[in-house]
């Protein structure tokens, strides 16, 4: 079996690298060519990508387009092109899980702006103000490891945000300070939990990724906290994800994130567990199977 690794062209930097020979090693464990590409390389227009030798892709990209164009061409391709969308845009996620019954913070989606216009007058943020009170939270919907994540504790804080973030879009959303600093990164492949660790900050920071910072242990995910890794990715068609738990008042799951092309070197380093082989036993299995 021949397959595809499609990464971005542009992000070169050793943990992206480190990823891509991981997963080019994991399909040899599997008995399956792997070769990788860079988006870039690619022609992107159907009538040439539909002449590429292979039986699947393993789309470790955020370009929605091409991977529409690859699942055009009758390419099986993993994640799927929707499900990496649904993932990336942290509104959509919200909307989708919410449909779902799946317990997320309380959020709301700003307006949409031009570049023109940027968020002003802010005017608006007075009833999100008053619905979810300071602090909260403030994303861009597009953004990873931790970055392009903000908590503001005032009126002068949310301003200086608004003012920085231009027109990229952002959402609002409650602040779980019973969490605050720690978290759970649960992987999950097919539809069991292959793997999870507990995330946490020791320098004060809200946010308990590693890549700012955070420390990491091997921990057993609770029944409730494996339901909703689970639930999360069976309501957005995810093949495999690294799913972000946060800790409610009594310790109830509450959904932050989830995450389609999970960075799996730091929990391969915490917990043993590397899932690089498990995702691609999961998709031999599938592709197999038709």
């Amino acid at each position: 079996m021949n397959g595809l690794l499609i990464v971005n062209q542009f992000l070169n930097g050793e943990k992206y690298t480190q990823i891509n020979q991981m997963l080019q090693n994991a399909a040899k464990q599997q008995g399956v060519r792997l070769d990788i590409k860079k988006s870039g390389e690619l022609l992107h227009n159907t009538a040439y990508l539909r002449q590429l030798p292979y039986d699947f892709i393993l789309f470790w990209d955020k370009d929605i387009l091409l991977a529409k164009m690859l699942e055009a061409c009758g390419f099986p391709v993993f994640n799927r092109a929707d499900a990496i969308f649904h993932c990336d845009n942290k509104g959509y996620t919200d909307l989708i899980l919410n449909q779902h019954h799946l317990r997320t913070p309380l959020t709301f989606t700003a307006p949409l702006t031009f570049e023109s216009c940027g968020y002003h007058p802010t005017d608006f943020t007075e009833s999100i103000i008053e619905k979810l009170g300071f602090p909260f939270i403030v994303k861009e919907l597009y953004g990873s490891f931790g970055q392009q994540v903000y908590l503001v504790r005032d009126r002068e804080e949310l301003d200086r945000v608004l003012d920085g973030a231009g027109c990229k879009e952002l959402l609002f959303q409650e602040f779980i300070a019973h969490s605050a600093g720690r978290d759970v990164r649960i992987n999950v492949v097919g539809e069991s939990v292959v793997s999870s660790m507990l995330r946490y900050s020791e320098n004060g920071d809200f946010r308990s990724n590693i890549s700012n910072g955070g420390k990491a242990q091997k921990y057993e995910a609770s029944p409730e906290q494996q339901a909703a890794a689970i639930g999360a990715c069976r309501a957005l068609g995810l093949d495999f994800a690294g799913v972000d738990i946060l800790f409610g008042k009594d310790d109830e799951p509450i959904i932050c994130e989830v995450n389609s092309n999970p960075h799996f070197k730091s929990s391969l380093d915490c917990t043993g567990v590397d899932i690089g082989p498990l995702i691609l036993d999961h998709i031999k299995r599938k592709v197999e199977k038709g």
